[in-house]
């Protein structure tokens, strides 16, 4: 796979890439799986070789996304793949733009960018997760995440050095909610 050159492109790193995929296990299978924050789409490729269903790719870097198609089109996995070339924002509020509901929601914002990270407290949106769904945040481990997002509560806090795997799953009352809306 080709990977970042002279950009700010942080990928997640292998080791926790691993612990993600061990972490989720099974529930990968048949997932529709949503990649925020997707860079060169490594998280996404593998979700996709593990045997997740489709994945949809977000990233607004155009040097990325170039990088992001190369590589799923040497794995041949184009066909899963739905890429959306924009800000994760912008495609939370467009629900047009989804292939779900998710099932698995994974997002690496940027360490820095604490505006992202807001964004990310806030993804909840109707529609855009199915009820049994989890969410997945990388961030760096100096960094605490709340233990409740807006319908999602913190399962778990996975720690692998500098970077922490923030586990959530959706409480029953956004389940309910979103089965009626």
């Amino acid at each position: 796979m080709s990977g970042p050159s002279g950009t700010a492109l942080r990928p997640t790193s292998d080791k926790v890439r691993g612990g993600l995929f061990s972490i989720l296990g099974a529930q990968v299978l048949g997932c529709r799986f949503l990649d925020l924050y997707a860079g060169t789409g490594a998280v996404g490729i593998e979700a996709l070789s593990r045997g997740a269903a489709t994945v949809t790719f977000v990233e607004s870097d155009p040097k990325a996304v170039q990088l992001l198609r190369k590589n799923l089109q040497t794995c041949q996995l184009l066909d899963r793949a739905h890429v959306c070339v924009e800000r994760t924002a912008t495609f939370l509020e467009r629900k047009d733009w989804w292939h779900g509901p998710y099932d698995v929601l994974f997002a690496d914002p940027p360490y820095a960018a604490l505006n992202e990270l807001e964004i990310m407290t806030h993804a909840w949106k109707p529609g855009l997760l199915s009820e049994e769904a989890t969410m997945m945040i990388e961030h760096e481990s100096r960094t605490p995440l709340p233990a409740s997002l807006d319908h999602a509560a913190l399962v778990r806090r996975y720690v692998y050095g500098d970077t922490a795997l923030y586990l959530y799953g959706i409480s029953p009352s956004a389940s309910t909610e979103s089965s009626v809306l």
